[in-house]
This record gives structure tokens, C-alpha cells and sequence, in this order.
């Protein structure tokens, strides 16, 4: 499918001016000018020749600057970096765009070789596996093996070798928070080696990913301990903390499973590393031949990254037409993974014994905060343009807008294939500031703010960690998410707000507009197609249309499910012509101010058929088949 590099056409026929063009190609050379018969092989060269024009003010630049970068794969071996010496001007602009013929995709992965069919013996593996295992040898990086979560094969995701494919999952028995330890059915199999065991443990409305330390058997149980620290952050903290049905009230409690040893792989398209000695194990899909498939395993955790600071922003830049795969995300394997909410993990969160805090008297528990990793991230930045770009094949966020924020734009991507949230923007907390506390920094510098979140294609995120959302902005101010296509989700379509609170903050005047989401809430509860927290006057949520809202087959309560969810704190917005296939909508302690009109499944079919991508972007619905 030829490309659309409908901003560069605009660009040049208003400005009227040529632009200073430097060329980047798979085969080019980092010492030559540049240029389309003679351009440089990587992209980070280029950036540096535009900075250095920008940095002598050379009269070529006066009109812009244009990083062609041709079709292809660059396999990075770090991440790419604008800075703000990289700036342009309004006159100006920096752009990075692809080859608009093909595709130009910029990896972080590293292709694994050398694939031979497996002969020998391997302790611990099921013998239907063991006549259809390859094997190949991991990447060594830095002089040691790579370690990594995911693998694709063919530009398809394999799975790590898990349990999740059984017929049900099991559920704990008990959960021991003196000691941390849970009690468990006793496991079919029996693991000999747990070194790279994991416990992935459904509490509520997040999962958490729990290393193991040690399985004891007794009887018809077992005693499953966890790794430090995610072991003290899992039994102590108590939102969202691990289920017991102790009344047999609801569906049971906190179903589990188990990934990441050898005894799993028992189907195509499992995977197993042993990182001690460097192997790499996959039962191929009969479609897939080894002798010439592409396998590749994720490198770096940021492919991009537009990173200023309050008093040096980076300005005008606008980055189109790129391809963005393989980003890797190894904290759960590093430290474990146990989200407070939208995959936000926790570094230390508790009860408190005697409840208060001088904004919230009944509060009774405090948690601080770590961000999970994303392809393409930006910090401190204004009048920046992400469009036409494709997200896709990475372990957590898709694109971060995490600090300082103004005036951007991120329109007509597409974003497929995330273990995390597709597109996020604000402040969230962090480990210096507690997740409940209002954020309204004196510094407006900080703040996400004027941004355009419209006309994206979001599919099949939230796959790693389930807990995680299509769009999620936390503290952020006019924000329009507009006419976006949200579907397959395992948590919330969209996430508004941050930090249960009703005191009036920095969040104000966002909308959220036309969207579409669908086929949500696949496997977590508590979960709304649009989904608010805290107070947040002068918004408004329109016109949207919410339906195929799923059940949740491991869920305690998984009919507890909205199509549109004002919780904690929730204040001063207002609710409107949203459609939806049936009324269910939902209200938890929420604030003063807020204004229902108009919505459920007698809001007129029209809502319905004008939401999501708006007629000039629906050859987004092609790349995705691509």
C-alpha cells in the first residue's frame, strides 16, 4: 500500500520554500554528505547534520529541515534521541519521515539465526514437544546472553511457555500476608528448575507478575514464596490485592498461572530461554519454517525519544511515516511487576493502621509509584507532531508523552501488538510522590497540556499486562481524544484522571469525542469503556460509541463491568450523547458537579455511525491488515 505523507505536502505548499533535505538508506554510508545519490546509513548521523546546520544558523535550514529516511529495517543499537538542539522553528520545522512508497520500520530487536531442529534431551520437557523443538543460540549483548519476555517469529508474537492455554486456570487457596507465601492447588507439573518461574496472579483489575522463590509440595498443596521485593509489595499492599471468596459469594478467588519453564512448552507457538546456557527453545506454528523464518527478540527499551528539559524544550518536530518495532520491557524479570492500576507498578504501598491524610481523612492506604518502559517516549517538548507512524510488537507502552508536554499532536497511527497502554500522556505519580495526593505543580512547566490524542488505530494492546488501557492520561489539561478506534482490550478503553482525589488540581478542560471502543474487558473487572478519576472541571465526554463489552472468564466479579465508570473523586464533568448497546453506567464516590444527558442505547444510531476514524483515515484499517 503506497503511504500518505499528507503533512510534508501541506508543509511545502504553504511555506513555498525548499527545505534543506538530508537522505538516510539501509546501504548508505555514515561518511557521506547525505544526499539522495550519496545518503548516510543511520538515523542518528542525519539528526546530527540538521544540528549542526541548526547550531552554525546556516541559511539552508531557514525553511526547515527533512530527514528522508527510505525504506527498510534499521536494527538500532540505541535508542534515537532528539534534543533540543535539535529544534526547529514555526518557519522551520525538524521533520523525520518515511519513505512514503514503503515501509521504513526502525527495530530495537535483535534477529536470532541459526536455527536446527532439536536432538537431544532436555530434563523437565514434555515428550510431544520434544520431536517438534528448534533450537538456536540467544544473542550475546555486552559479552552476556540477552534477556528478554517476548519473541516474534515471522512478525507474529510466539508465547512464552505458559499455562494459560489450559482449559481453566487454577485459583489460589489461601494467601499467608504474615509470612508471604500463597497456598496452592499442588501443580501438575513439577517444576525442577524455577529459576525464570513466574506466578501471574489475576487480582481485581490488574495482574501481577511474582517470581518465584520457592514451591514446597505437600500432599494434594503446595507453598509458593516470592522473590524479593515484589514479595512485601504483593502481601502488603491492599489495593488491588489478591482475592478470597472466603463467603463463596462470587466466582471464586485469584485465578493464576504460570509462565516462563521448560514443563510448559507443550504447544506450537511456545518458546522457552534458558539463559544459563544461552539456548533459545520455540515449537514452531505448522506455517512457519525455521530454516528461513525471522525470529526476533527485543533490545532496547526506547526506540525514540524527544527528551528537552523545562528550560530547553524541543520544539518543532514532526515525525511521520516511521515504523516502530521491537521494544523490550525487563523489569518483571528483574524485580517482579505489582501495578496499582493501568500497569503503574508499585515500589511501596501499605495499609495504613490509623486511616487519614490531612486532604483525604478516610484514606487508608498509601502507594508510590514506577512508569512502565514505552517505544517512543517525549519529555519536555512543544509543538511536536507524531502521525502516520505504526507502534507495534512492544512489551509495555506504545507511545509516552511523560512530562512537559505542550502542543502535541499524535494522529493517524496506528498502534497493534503492545503488552502495555498504546498511547499515554501525564503525570501518574511516581516513587516521590504519592499516588493519592492532587498534582498541581507550581512549575506549569511540568504540565501535559493542549494535546491532540485523534483519528488512531488502537488493536490488541493490554496483552502482557492486562491491567493496562487503550489511552490513559493521568494529570493533564486540554486534552482531546477524538475519533480513535479502540478495540481488543483486556482492561479499559479510556482512562481519564489520576489520584482518587476531589480537590480541584491541574486536570481541566479535556474532552473526550467520537471515539469508538469495542471488544473491551476480555479478561479484567472494574472496567469501563471511558473510565475517570478525580475532579476535572470543564470536561466532557460526547459522542462516543461503546459496545461489545466482554465477561471476564477469571474475574471474581466479572459482570462488574460499565460502559462509561465516574470513580473516585470524579467531579465537574459532563456525560452526553454517548452511545452504548445497553445502560450500564457507574458512579463510585464521586465529587460534586458532574451532569448526565443523553446517553445509553436509545442515543441515536447517528452517534454510533460517526464515531471512531473519520473518513479521510480509515486506510488506517489497511495497515493493519499489511
Amino acid at each position: 500500500m503506497k503511504r500518505i505523507c499528507c503533512y510534508i505536502t501541506l508543509f511545502i505548499t504553504l511555506v513555498g520554500f525548499s527545505q534543506t533535505e538530508v537522505w538516510v538508506a539501509p546501504n548508505g554510508d555514515d561518511t557521506n554528505k547525505g544526499t539522495k545519490n550519496e545518503p548516510v546509513q543511520h538515523i542518528d548521523i542525519a539528526i546530527r547534520k540538521v544540528r549542526d546546520l541548526r547550531r552554525l544558523n546556516d541559511t539552508s535550514v531557514a525553511h526547515g529541515a527533512i530527514i528522508h529516511v527510505a525504506k527498510g529495517t534499521y536494527f538500532l543499537e540505541q535508542s534515537i534521541v532528539f534534543r533540543h538542539e535539535d529544534s526547529g522553528t514555526e518557519q522551520s520545522p525538524t521533520i523525520l519521515q518515511g519513505d512514503c512508497d514503503g515501509e521504513t520500520v526502525i527495530s530495537g530487536g535483535i534477529p536470532v539465526t541459526g536455527w536446527k531442529k532439536f536432538s537431544g534431551n532436555l530434563k523437565g520437557l514434555a515428550k510431544k514437544a520434544k520431536q517438534n523443538l528448534w533450537v538456536a543460540d540467544i544473542p550475546i549483548v555486552n559479552g552476556a546472553y540477552l534477556n528478554f519476555r517476548q519473541l516474534w517469529v515471522n512478525d507474529v508474537k510466539a508465547t512464552r511457555a505458559s499455562n494459560l492455554d489450559a482449559p481453566q486456570l487454577d485459583r489460589i487457596l489461601a494467601a499467608n500476608h504474615t509470612e508471604q507465601y500463597f497456598d496452592i492447588p499442588k501443580p501438575e507439573q513439577k517444576f525442577h528448575d524455577t529459576d525464570q518461574l513466574e506466578m501471574v496472579i489475576h487480582q481485581w483489575w490488574a495482574i501481577a507478575n511474582l517470581r518465584v522463590k520457592e514451591i514446597s509440595y505437600k500432599d494434594d498443596k503446595a507453598e509458593v514464596r516470592i522473590m524479593a521485593p515484589e514479595s512485601q509489595i504483593e502481601f502488603e499492599h491492599p489495593w488491588p490485592a489478591p482475592f478470597i471468596d472466603a463467603k463463596n459469594e462470587y466466582n471464586g478467588n485469584s485465578a493464576y498461572y504460570w509462565v516462563g519453564a521448560i514443563e510448559l512448552l507443550d504447544h506450537p507457538g511456545e518458546w522457552f530461554a534458558d539463559f544459563k546456557q544461552g539456548k533459545l527453545y520455540y515449537w514452531p506454528r505448522a506455517t512457519e519454517n525455521m530454516k528461513s523464518a525471522e525470529a526476533i527478540v527485543p533490545y532496547l527499551e526506547t526506540l525514540l525519544a524527544v527528551k528537552g528539559n523545562k528550560d530547553l524544550p524541543v520544539s518543532h518536530i514532526t515525525i511521520e511515516n516511521i515504523e516502530f518495532n521491537h521494544a523490550t520491557w525487563l523489569r518483571p524479570s528483574q524485580m517482579g511487576h505489582v501495578p496499582l492500576q493501568a500497569g503503574f507498578y508499585i515500589t511501596e504501598a501499605y495499609k495504613l493502621k490509623d486511616p487519614g491524610t490531612a486532604l483525604k481523612p478516610k484514606l487508608e492506604n498509601q502507594a508510590w509509584l514506577g512508569r512502565q518502559g514505552a517505544a517512543v517516549t517525549v519529555e519536555n517538548s512543544n509543538n511536536l507532531t507524531i502521525t502516520n507512524c505504526v507502534v507495534q510488537h512492544v512489551a509495555a507502552t506504545g507511545i509516552d508523552l511523560i512530562s512537559g508536554a505542550d502542543n502535541v499532536s499524535v494522529t493517524a497511527n496506528l498502534v497493534t501488538d503492545a503488552g502495555g497502554t498504546a498511547i499515554q500522556a501525564g503525570f501518574f505519580g511516581s516513587d516521590d510522590f504519592e499516588a493519592h495526593l492532587p498534582y498541581d505543580p507550581t512549575d506549569e512547566r511540568e504540565l501535559v497540556k493542549n494535546i491532540t490524542i485523534e483519528n488512531n488505530l488502537i488493536q490488541n494492546a493490554t496483552n502482557e499486562d492486562w491491567g493496562c488501557v487503550g489511552i490513559g492520561v493521568g494529570f493533564a489539561q486540554n486534552v482531546l481524544i477524538a475519533h480513535n478506534d479502540i478495540s481488543d482490550l483486556n482492561y479499559t478503553g479510556i482512562s481519564l484522571g489520576w489520584g482518587w482525589t476531589k480537590t480541584v488540581n491541574c486536570l481541566n478542560n479535556n474532552r473526550v469525542f467520537g471515539n469508538k471502543i469495542h471488544r473491551f474487558a476480555r479478561q479484567m473487572y472494574d472496567v469501563a469503556g471511558v473510565y475517570t478519576l478525580s475532579a476535572q472541571p470543564n470536561t466532557v465526554i460526547a459522542e462516543n460509541a461503546i459496545f461489545d463489552l466482554l465477561d471476564a472468564p477469571y474475574a471474581h466479579m466479572p459482570h462488574h463491568h460499565q460502559y462509561i465508570y465516574l470513580d473516585e473523586g470524579s467531579s465537574y464533568m459532563r456525560i452526553e450523547n454517548n452511545w452504548s448497546e445497553k445502560d450500564i453506567f457507574f458512579c463510585n464516590a464521586n465529587g460534586p458537579g458532574n451532569e448526565w444527558e443523553n446517553n445509553g442505547s436509545k442515543v441515536s444510531e447517528t452517534i454510533k455511525e460517526n464515531a471512531g476514524l473519520t473518513k479521510d483515515f480509515q486506510y488506517l484499517f489497511e495497515k493493519l491488515e499489511e
